[in-house]
């Protein structure tokens, strides 16, 4: 059984008291980087719509994330009650969804097919692989507003 999820604003989420940001937790690691558990995401740019994805354990670790909301306003991936279990939450209102974003010379791409997906609350996430759900890997973003 799965949930039909929509984005939140991750304003509400996010805040950063001089960088006293909060930790997140991956409840699973991200694939192929089993040693970083807990990042943090750091704003970067005032129209709150990229984010570094920063490791504790290496802050060279970084990955470019993205609300999806602005970029692809349809976006509401159906999230496996197994990651509902795996982040302690049944609510969808506490999620917020996090595209990983490959920034390029020609275009930029968001990864719809494996969203981060952070509980607001407990600040637990995991990257989700959204099997047969159709949505792409490298879908080329615009800006929906």
């Amino acid at each position: 059984m799965s949930t039909r999820t929509a984005s939140r604003p991750i304003e509400a989420t996010m805040i950063d008291p001089s960088l006293g940001l909060p930790t997140i937790s991956m409840a699973v690691p991200m694939p192929g980087f089993p040693a970083h558990r807990d990042f943090v995401l750091v704003r970067l740019n005032d129209d709150g719509l990229l984010y570094a994805f920063t490791s504790i354990q290496d802050p060279e670790l970084r990955f470019l994330v993205a609300p999806p909301e602005p970029f692809f306003p349809d976006y509401a991936p159906e999230i496996e009650n197994e990651v509902f279990a795996a982040l302690n939450t049944r609510d969808t209102d506490r999620l917020l969804l996090l595209t990983v974003i490959t920034a390029g010379v020609e275009e930029t791409t968001a990864n719809l097919l494996a969203p981060i997906v952070v509980d607001r609350d407990s600040m637990r996430a995991m990257q989700v692989v959204l099997t047969g759900s159709g949505y792409p890997v490298r879908a080329i973003m615009h800006r929906a507003y």
